[in-house]
């Protein structure tokens, strides 16, 4: 599969995002496509890219409705790409940005494409509702009777309850937890207090107020629906605001709230990948390099705690082969799906105590927090689950590319017990 004798590197050379939004607020009725082509045209228009045939476009939604089959070649087409540009869908949980980078940097370091886009979205408003299980059964019977008496008497046992819908759960199906539910656990589990989850939520909130003042987004952002900004940020939140919040999983005993947890969101990213040749063609610059990621998985059935601390193992084997420690790096962009979750994360890997449960003798160390998110994340712009991988990835590389040299490390945990890690970097 390898088009030359080495594997060759792969540039970031472009972003762009609309701003996320709330659950239920101003993409309300935006679908998943409607997203992910506004998206991409701000990409295709701020580089250029019209009438382009580029190798691939890759990305996806977590939450996709039937009729939303082949999703990204339908955005891709709804495009001024050549029509000629393929595509495919991906889905892995909260990593399906990241792991649609990896997808199309591979093709490239492979030599099988010279440039490619990754991209993610999702819509919490605009979900699925299917029938229930009693309902679909009769009218898949009515439909087969022969005779009209026939179909009526299936008709016959339709109930009221039956026409209610079902909309989709946010729910681990092996344990019946939401995401919040396993949160709780683990911010118990590894004593994560209340006031540090909310300390680290608001400062989440300040920092990318602070980013968006200064006009750090006003290139990575097209405005969509009339929304210019992430409408989940609260430059105005505090503490004494963020403590009037009840729990929202346990509500008796519980810790995580809606401040200190990660909102449902709508929204859609993409990044633009390229070789070294190609970006000089095209007269873009190099913003930074993808150098290693790391997936992993992780096991959260019996070990309930620890359902998103899979970039645990995948940051300790990454780093393994990188040949790196976890303070080699400028910048930390860690998702944050929850405060809880980041907080454990950091937790453990200072422990020697706790990083032995995972199987390691040493840990990897504490970071310098002061260059962890910098510029605020998920608890601030909120969580379109496809969507924050390419959010994460832009972060970075234009943090890097305005440094001018540097080295960044990615995580990203995700539903069913996998996350991801990614280190980029820029060359003095």
């Amino acid at each position: 599969m390898l088009q030359g004798k080495q594997v060759r590197k792969v540039a970031v050379v472009g972003y762009n995002r609309i701003p996320f939004a709330r659950q239920n607020t101003v993409y309300a009725e935006a679908s998943n496509k409607d997203m992910m082509v506004a998206a991409l045209t701000g990409l295709i228009e701020r580089y250029n890219l019209q009438g382009l045939l580029l190798g691939e476009v890759a990305g996806g939604a977590v939450i996709k409705h039937s009729a939303e089959i082949n999703l990204m070649r339908e955005c891709v087409m709804s495009t001024s790409l050549d029509r000629a540009t393929p595509a495919c869908d991906i889905q892995q949980a909260c990593d399906t940005g990241i792991e649609s980078a990896i997808y199309i940097a591979n093709k490239i370091a492979l030599g099988q494409i010279e440039a490619g886009i990754a991209g993610g979205v999702d819509s919490a408003s605009n979900v699925p509702l299917v029938l229930g299980e009693n309902l679909r059964k009769i009218l898949l019977h009515a439909r087969h009777a022969k005779r009209l008496g026939e179909k009526l008497q299936h008709f016959a046992h339709i109930r009221f309850k039956d026409i209610y819908p079902v909309a989709p759960l946010n729910i681990e199906p092996r344990t019946g937890l939401s995401m919040g539910g396993h949160t709780e656990i683990t911010a118990k589990y590894y004593s994560i207090s209340r006031e540090e989850q909310d300390q680290f939520a608001l400062e989440s909130h300040q920092k990318m107020t602070k980013a968006y003042t200064e006009g750090f987004f006003n290139d990575m952002t097209t405005a969509f629906a009339g929304l210019t900004h992430d409408n989940n940020m609260r430059a105005d939140t505090s503490l004494e605001k963020l403590a009037k919040l009840k729990p929202a999983f346990d509500k008796a005993h519980g810790t995580l709230t809606a401040g200190n947890s990660s909102a449902l969101t709508d929204g859609a990213s993409c990044i633009l990948l390229a070789s070294e040749d190609w970006a000089r063609l095209y007269g873009l610059p190099i913003l930074a390099y993808i150098t290693f990621a790391e997936l992993a998985a992780i096991e959260y059935i019996d070990n309930k705690q620890n359902l998103l601390l899979s970039p645990i193992y995948a940051s300790t084997r990454m780093l393994r082969r990188a040949g790196l420690r976890l303070q080699d790096f400028d910048f930390y962009e860690i998702h944050e799906a929850f405060a809880a979750q980041v907080l454990a994360t950091l937790k453990i890997w200072e422990s020697k105590e706790l990083t032995r449960q995972f199987g390691f003798d040493e840990p990897l160390g504490a970071i310098d927090r002061s260059k962890l998110n910098v510029n605020g994340s998920s608890l601030a712009a909120g969580h379109p689950f496809a969507a924050t991988g390419g959010r994460v990835i832009a972060t970075m590389a234009k943090l890097l590319h305005e440094r001018g040299t540097g080295r960044g490390f990615i995580s990203v945990c995700a539903a069913g017990g996998q996350g991801i890690t990614m280190i980029i970097e820029k060359p003095a």
